[in-house]
């Protein structure tokens, strides 16, 4: 088991993705309502070496020794992996070490810095998120440090856009009622000519996030909003079933999780302990298992526990 690599884990977007994760869980820059990884811990923009550099290179080193390459080497984790001051190094090693391609999920509010945009310029695929482009809708569904404004953060990505030469994939996650607004779909729209990326992905929940009484966008409402904007490049993420048409879904992953919670329920926390798999990891199967309706989840004291539906 390798305490910092992840995976590989079948991704909607990436295929099969090795997840390199930089930064222990839920230290982030944002406490986002939707986040399946549960409450961010630890709220702030301070950069600093959160996983060390040698042993992240170290468990690098030997998985691309040993095992087939993935589709992509994928920076993501359980917070901002943007946070670890020495991302860009860890990129570079991947980038003169092998020629799977790299991608970076990030929520982008950290882009103000120039530091931070020159560290991911050797990154293949860059996935930023923008979930609203007024103050009171980007408070109220991204809750972020206090010292983040909006302007900072789309002038962040206009700025990134204007060094990068890889891909931009910029993902937007509805909740209907925070970021739905017509105001706030028309400040999204005048975002994203400025930014400019190659993709704008829209999403919405997958399961329940860290807050009670919010709900996933149907499919009809995402529609819509395409067609409010009425832009090139917008495309409806893909539901979690598609997932398992993805080479080399894991059946023994899902087994294992399915097994765990039949003998009692869990929460996320405690299938990772549990079963040793990363939270992320574990993410990716429940939302199929989920979706296919074999497990429930129900909102207690303790959290967020999942349930066999037999």
């Amino acid at each position: 088991m390798y305490k910092y690599l992840f995976g590989p884990v079948p991704s909607r977007r990436l295929g099969m993705s090795l997840g390199v994760d930089l930064v222990p869980h839920k230290v982030c820059s944002l406490n986002c309502v939707y986040c399946e990884c549960g409450r961010t811990t630890k709220l702030t923009t301070e950069r600093k070496e959160y996983i060390p550099y040698d042993g992240v290179v170290q468990e690098l080193t030997d998985y691309l020794s040993n095992n087939p390459h993935p589709d992509y080497i994928t920076f993501s984790g359980s917070g901002e992996p943007t946070l670890n001051s020495r991302i860009g190094d860890v990129l570079h090693f991947i980038k003169t070490h092998s020629k799977t391609p790299v991608a970076v999920l990030t929520n982008g509010t950290l882009f103000y810095d120039k530091d931070v945009r020159k560290e991911l310029l050797e990154a293949d695929v860059v996935l930023p998120s923008l979930d609203a482009a007024e103050d009171l809708a980007f408070r109220k569904i991204n809750r972020p440090w206090r010292e983040l404004n909006i302007p900072r953060y789309i002038q962040g990505l206009v700025d990134f856009r204007n060094e990068y030469k890889g891909q931009i994939w910029l993902e937007v996650l509805i909740i209907p009622g925070l970021n739905d607004t017509k105001e706030n779909l028309q400040a999204l729209k005048a975002a994203f000519l400025k930014i400019n990326p190659e993709e704008i992905q829209l999403n919405t929940l997958d399961r329940p996030g860290t807050v009670a009484n919010i709900r996933t966008a149907t499919r009809k409402e995402l529609q819509e909003i395409v067609d409010f904007w009425n832009l090139p490049h917008v495309k409806i993420i893909a539901p979690a079933p598609d997932r398992k048409k993805i080479v080399s879904y894991r059946d023994d992953m899902e087994s294992a999780i399915l097994e765990t919670i039949r003998r009692r329920p869990c929460t996320l926390e405690d299938m990772h302990k549990i079963l040793g798999l990363h939270i992320n990891e574990i993410n990716k199967y429940l939302d199929v298992l989920e979706d296919e309706g074999n497990i429930i989840s129900v909102r207690e004291k303790r959290g967020l526990f999942y349930k066999d539906v037999r």
